[in-house]
């Protein structure tokens, strides 16, 4: 495997190699040079994931970190997800076999970053939905955002909402980014304007919409870590009653 340039001095590049790494190292990636996958090899390679989307103010980020930690999971938060889909281009062979090709794929040169000044925006979605499965062959991740539970297999995930009173979000954003509570109104309205929109033009579907989620959390309720006890315990019951996860990866 040659070398992958990871672009420098940005904070989350050598986070980002990391992973790359260790994502693209998995057996089945390595050794699946001349048997392409059957479609049972991908039902069981694949998954589990966590797809967790939430309100702005909602605590959603450290929430998926803390439900990350509990259930000893990976964590693929939006700005490392963002950094990866817009610097780095997976190799077309590995993204031939994510996209269950038959294509024998040795040899290929792991040649990654891209420029983002010229990535559209529709390159860009191509692009995030790749790096989610190859995440998601690894299994066992906390996604935040970017709609993940509508760009991966839904059956193999578990989709959480976290949600709270508005009241509760602008006090967050307020004491986060120490501003006033108009501009944390207007920042609020902003992102969850951005949000639907991403999710609507590419994925047509509605952030809103409750059916799309396998549980939802109001942490104005049940504060931080009573959502992150909730979330870890409908994860750990799906989880026994699905049996997903339990195969082994080979």
């Amino acid at each position: 495997m040659a070398p992958i340039d990871t672009g420098g001095t940005h904070p989350l590049a050598e986070v980002a190699h990391h992973r790359l790494r260790r994502w693209l190292g998995m057996k089945q990636i390595r050794e699946r040079a001349d048997k392409p996958p059957t479609p049972e090899q991908v039902a069981r390679h694949l998954g589990p994931y966590i797809a967790i989307s939430r309100e702005e103010g909602a605590g959603g980020h450290e929430i998926a970190r803390l439900v990350a930690r509990k259930l000893g999971w990976d964590i693929l938060d939006r700005e490392l997800l963002e950094f990866m889909a817009e610097h780095y281009d997976l190799p077309r062979k590995v993204v031939e076999f994510v996209d269950e090709s038959t294509a024998n794929w040795l040899g290929e040169v792991f040649n990654m970053l891209i420029d983002p000044r010229v990535i559209s925006q529709q390159a860009y979605v191509k692009r995030l939905g790749h790096i989610l499965l190859l995440a998601a062959y690894h299994g066992k991740v906390v996604i935040v955002g970017r709609g993940a539970q509508f760009l991966l297999p839904r059956e193999k995930g578990f989709a959480v909402r976290v949600l709270a009173p508005e009241a509760y979000r602008i006090e967050q954003v307020m004491r986060r980014e120490n501003t006033t509570r108009e501009a944390a109104q207007k920042l609020i309205n902003e992102l969850e304007s951005n949000r639907s929109e991403f999710v609507k033009r590419y994925f047509h579907q509605d952030l809103a919409d409750p059916h799309v989620y396998d549980l939802i959390v109001n942490v104005g309720k049940c504060g931080t870590a009573g959502a992150v006890d909730l979330i870890a315990s409908a994860v750990t019951s799906w989880l026994k009653v699905s049996g997903i996860g339990s195969e082994t990866k080979t």
